[in-house]
């Protein structure tokens, strides 16, 4: 929907946004120039923001020192990856689940552990009671079998995000957390039991749970029509496309459904809160 057409009381509602990262508030390394204003206006308008990422291989705490490089400074809680999505779905939905073995980054598996989760060896007697699978660049060949063969052997097996490849502006492909888990797949015979991060609607449920907000009054934001669009529907959330990022006019044009509101930027998005608000 355009702008001009869009229902003011709609937008009215809105109390928290969902700012995807790349593509959105920057892009590769730079910070887009009106991403900073955008922020300070949603604390004048009293608005929250959260930071979603599907990388979980960094912590919440590497995230908001790389955000801080840019410029901008948030409070810890304003972070949400997926692999805090992940903790946070099976403390309410499987609290039975506290012993993992977990293929991830010392950033990721220090999470786990923060969270009061017990992180198993490579060691066939150390029973896990769930395999977890994120986004690995310290992943091992023993480690990978080690994983293959309690998925074999019925483990519930659970993914932080279904990303095959990362992201990159150097000569190489990373090879993401979905990408393993096919490998796993392959090997033991099963796909995940669930796969969190974007388009999965964990990540905006989360956050609706951590703020007390209904459905209605978050906006999830990002450059993506197949993951940030698509989870804000999933979510009932509301669904704004920006176009400073992956997604063009022309695929926002195609999409179906489309998004609840396509914009060049976030610079316009907070035109239309502020309106919205006076």
């Amino acid at each position: 929907m355009t702008p001009a057409s869009f229902p003011p009381a709609r937008l009215r509602r809105i109390a928290h946004v969902a700012l995807d990262l790349d593509g959105t508030v920057y892009q590769g390394g730079t910070l887009f120039p009106f991403s900073i204003s955008f922020l300070a206006s949603m604390r004048d308008l009293g608005i929250g923001c959260t930071f979603l990422t599907n990388n979980p291989s960094k912590s919440a705490a590497d995230y908001r020192a790389s955000l801080a490089r840019l410029g901008i400074t948030c409070a810890p809680e304003q972070i949400y990856t997926s692999a805090l999505a992940t903790i946070d779905w099976l403390r309410r939905e499987r609290p039975e689940i506290r012993r993992l073995f977990a293929l991830g980054t010392p950033s990721m598996l220090a999470e786990f552990s923060a969270a009061g989760f017990t992180l198993t060896a490579d060691d066939p007697a150390d029973a896990p009671d769930a395999v977890l699978v994120g986004f690995d660049l310290t992943l091992t060949y023993a480690r990978l079998c080690r994983a293959a063969w309690w998925v074999k052997n019925g483990k519930p097996f659970f993914a932080t995000n279904p990303d095959l490849v990362c992201p990159t502006d150097q000569p190489n492909v990373l090879v993401d957390c979905g990408s393993i888990c096919a490998a796993l797949e392959k090997a033991a015979g099963r796909a995940p039991d669930r796969v969190f991060g974007k388009p999965d609607p964990t990540m905006l449920t989360g956050i609706m749970a951590r703020h007390g907000l209904a459905a209605d009054q978050i906006a999830m934001v990002g450059d993506r029509i197949y993951t940030d669009i698509a989870m804000a529907r999933r979510a009932g959330a509301l669904g704004v496309l920006v176009l400073s990022g992956e997604a063009t006019a022309a695929d926002a044009a195609a999409a179906q459904p489309p998004p609840d509101l396509v914009l060049p930027s976030l610079a316009e998005l907070g035109a239309l809160l502020a309106v919205a608000r006076s």
